[in-house]
C-alpha cells in the first residue's frame, strides 16, 4: 500500500465515514465501508521488479506478493487488474504473456477474477496486481490491533532479497533458486485462514521494508514493545552463505540503517550482524507475521504445519514502557 504522508487527514478522498482502515498506520492495505453489511472492501496495489530469470514465476510471485496485501489485513482477494510496466523495444511480448500466464495461475488457485488491467510502456520491467477484497468488519486485522502478551508467528523463512541478489550475481544454486521460488509463489491464504480462526487481531506481510520495519509498523500502532528470539529467525536455504559473502541488496542495507536505532539487543550474542541484516532483508512475497493469544499460539502453529506452513514463533509482544520509546524491538 502507498504510504500518505502522516498530515493527509483520513477520508481526505471520499467521505471520512466510509473509511475503516487509511494510511496512518502505514497498514498493507485500506479497508472502505463495503455494499454487504458488516464487510468492507480491502483496496491494495502492488508493483515489482522481476526476482527471477522465467517470466511465468515473475508473474506468479508478483500476484502472490500483491494478493497477500489482502490476506494481511484478515481478507479474501475477489478481483484484481493487472498492472504491467512493460519495455516492448526490448522484449517480446511472448514475455509479457507469460508473466500474466503465471499470475493468473496464482489467481485462479486464489479464488481471484483477473477482470483487465492496464500496460505502461517503460524501459524497466515491472509487474503486479490492484486487488479489492472483502473482510469481516469485526475481524480486521489493522496495525492497531495487536495486544501485550500476543505470540508473534511467522509463516514464511525470511532472505528472498539475499537470494535475489545471489541471482543477479549468477552464484545462487539451482536448489536456493527452487526454495526461494517455492517460498515465494506460495499464498498467505492458508496463514490467513488458519490465523482467524486462533484469534488474530493484528498481522502484517513480511514484504520490502523487512521483517522489523512491519513489526516496528505493528508495535508504534498499537502502542505495544516487541521482543524477537534471534535463534527462532527461519531462513531460505542458502542465505547464510551468501550473506557471509556480502551478496546484501542496497533496499535491504537501507532498511538496516533505517531500523538498526530501532533495536535493544538482549545480551551480545555473537552473530548480531547476521540477525540484523536478516531481519531487515527487503521481502518479495513474504510471509504473514500473526499476533495470536498466548493461549492459541501452540495449536496455531500446528494448525499451520499441518496444512504445509512452515510456521514458526518467533517472540512476543508485551506492554510498552517510557524505556521502549527510542527501541520498541528487542532481540536477543
Amino acid at each position: 500500500m502507498q504510504v500518505l504522508d502522516d498530515d493527509v487527514p483520513a477520508g481526505a478522498i471520499g467521505g471520512a465515514a466510509s473509511v475503516i482502515v487509511d494510511h496512518r498506520a502505514k497498514d498493507d492495505a485500506a479497508v472502505v465501508a463495503g455494499p454487504r453489511p458488516g464487510y468492507g472492501l480491502v483496496l491494495t496495489a502492488d508493483v515489482i521488479a522481476p526476482l527471477v530469470d522465467d517470466p511465468e514465476a515473475f508473474g506468479a510471485i508478483a500476484a502472490c506478493n500483491s494478493l497477500s496485501d489482502v490476506y494481511a489485513m484478515g481478507g479474501e482477494p475477489r478481483f484484481a487488474l493487472n498492472l504491467a510496466f512493460f519495455c516492448d523495444d526490448k522484449l517480446p511480448l511472448d514475455v509479457l504473456v507469460a508473466i500474466q500466464r503465471g499470475a493468473a495461475r496464482v489467481c485462479r488457485a486464489a479464488g481471484t477474477a483477473v477482470v483487465g488491467g492496464h500496460t505502461v510502456r517503460d524501459p524497466e520491467l515491472k509487474f503486479g496486481l490492484s486487488v479489492t477484497g472483502e473482510v469481516a468488519l469485526d475481524a480486521v486485522w489493522a496495525n492497531t490491533g495487536a495486544r501485550a502478551g500476543q505470540v508473534l508467528v511467522l509463516t514464511k523463512p525470511l532472505g528472498t532479497g539475499i537470494i535475489g541478489q545471489a541471482i543477479k550475481a549468477e552464484a545462487a544454486s539451482a536448489a536456493e533458486i527452487a526454495a526461494a521460488i517455492a517460498s515465494m509463489t506460495t499464498l498467505n491464504d492458508v496463514a490467513a485462514r488458519v490465523g482467524r480462526a486462533h484469534g488474530v487481531t493484528a498481522a502484517t506481510d513480511v514484504t520490502g521494508f523487512g521483517l522489523l520495519g512491519h513489526l516496528r509498523n505493528i508495535v508504534r500502532g498499537s502502542g505495544v514493545a516487541a521482543e524477537l528470539d534471534a535463534a527462532a529467525l527461519p531462513v531460505l536455504p542458502g542465505v547464510d552463505a551468501h550473506l557471509a559473502a556480502g551478496r546484501v541488496p542496497g533496499g535491504s542495507k537501507t532498511n538496516r540503517g533505517f531500523l538498526e536505532p530501532l533495536v535493544a539487543w538482549r545480551g551480545a550474542p555473537a552473530d548480531r550482524e547476521r540477525v540484523l541484516t536478516i531481519a531487515s532483508d527487503a521481502q518479495t512475497s513474504g510471509g504473514l507475521l500473526l499476533c495470536v493469544p498466548p493461549d492459541r499460539a501452540d495449536a496455531a502453529v500446528a494448525a499451520l504445519r499441518a496444512d504445509g506452513v512452515p510456521a514458526v514463533i518467533i517472540g512476543r509482544l508485551r506492554a510498552a514502557t517510557p524505556d521502549d520509546a527510542a527501541t520498541p524491538i528487542a532481540i536477543g
